[in-house]
């Protein structure tokens, strides 16, 4: 049977649905062979499709036989006694034991098969859209995309992930300085790919600070390369987030190449971030210089009292550092700490000499 509208559709829908055209003529044989056991009664049917000649055609198959057997085969493979195989078309010369096969009308299915084919095949397109998807997405896991914000209802900013899939951004994943609209974009983690009965679902957040590491990579070349490391990140989600870098090679300044020329690297990562502020630091092997790092942009007079079992600091800071060193509500240290991972107590010049710590 010719039919190229249902080729015309398969290339649409190969294409608007990103599946594989042998896919979806895998999904018709089956429905089709569906059709025929709901019209006949059993699955003894062949089903080839020519997508170069635009053609369908469905057979019935079955075994010639002497006598018929009083139990069903088990290849389910329909029985014919050879005196009425004999009787068909074109099969006069026909011997025991030989598969022949008898072309069948699609009309023969009948109105009820015809329909059990069209309900099978659009369930089995769903279940395979639904498939794909959830293979597509879960290899995205751990990663950041780029989405539309296509809806925002009361708790939720709905995203357009692409492939038929929707994803629901709870508002308490986003920056504290998001105010997403509709037709905006955003970069978005994929922290987690579940499968269900229906599409993928689908976990993301903004806040995620591996988010940060994935924009660093994005925009930094030498970060995706390896040639610079990220070594350890703190974030206050929307506020502030301080990274500390380290170059593997000599040759190339750390902070310089993250920040880049005219600091166009930093600034896209910022706008990204909808204005999230990023302080970066160099790393260091040294523990006094790595600490001192840390606490940046404060300028740090002295490093002391290092418990390496502890991993914990005294840090002096000249009187007028002081409170840039803690920051605003204990911002600064609280990130420095968690992104060197060194326990820091902050006291100033005044104190340290007071409490017999420091000599003038």
């Amino acid at each position: 049977m010719i039919n190229k509208e249902f080729f015309k559709q398969v290339d649409e829908i190969a294409e608007q649905r990103e599946l594989a055209k042998e896919d979806i003529y895998e999904i018709m044989q089956k429905a089709f062979k569906n059709a025929y056991k709901k019209n006949f009664g059993n699955n003894s049917c062949k089903v080839v499709i020519n997508p170069e000649k635009n053609e369908i055609n469905l057979f019935k198959v079955q075994r010639v036989v002497e006598s018929l057997s009083e139990t069903e085969p088990e290849d389910e493979i329909e029985e014919i006694l050879l005196e009425d195989a004999k009787k068909l078309k074109g099969k006069t010369s026909v011997k025991v034991g030989q598969i022949i096969e008898t072309p069948v009308s699609i009309k023969d299915l009948g109105r009820s098969g015809a329909g059990a084919a069209k309900s099978i095949y659009n369930q089995s397109i769903k279940a395979l859209e639904r498939e794909k998807a959830y293979e597509y997405f879960k290899q995205l896991e751990g990663e950041m995309v780029k989405v539309k914000v296509v809806d925002i209802v009361e708790k939720y900013v709905i995203l357009d992930m692409g492939r038929n899939v929707t994803a629901a951004l709870p508002k308490s994943e986003l920056l504290s300085n998001d105010n997403p609209q509709i037709g905006d974009y955003l970069q978005v983690f994929i922290r987690r790919i579940e499968q269900t009965n229906k599409d993928p679902k689908i976990i993301v957040a903004r806040n995620d600070r591996n988010l940060i590491h994935r924009l660093l990579e994005n925009y930094i070349p030498e970060i995706a390369s390896g040639i610079i490391e990220v070594k350890g990140i703190a974030r206050d989600p929307g506020d502030r987030t301080k990274i500390a870098v380290y170059s593997n090679d000599p040759k190339v300044d750390a902070i310089g190449s993250c920040v880049g020329e005219k600091g166009e690297r930093i600034k896209s990562i910022v706008e990204a971030l909808n204005g999230e502020k990023i302080d970066l630091y160099e790393w260091s092997d040294n523990v006094e210089e790595l600490i001192a790092n840390s606490l940046q942009p404060a300028t740090v007079r002295k490093v002391l009292s290092v418990n390496v079992k502890e991993k914990s600091s005294i840090v002096i800071v000249p009187d007028d550092q002081l409170s840039l060193a803690i920051g605003k509500q204990g911002q600064n240290v609280r990130l420095a700490v968690i992104s060197c991972g060194w326990k820091i107590d902050i006291k100033s010049l005044k104190d340290a000499f007071e409490e017999g710590l420091i000599e003038l």
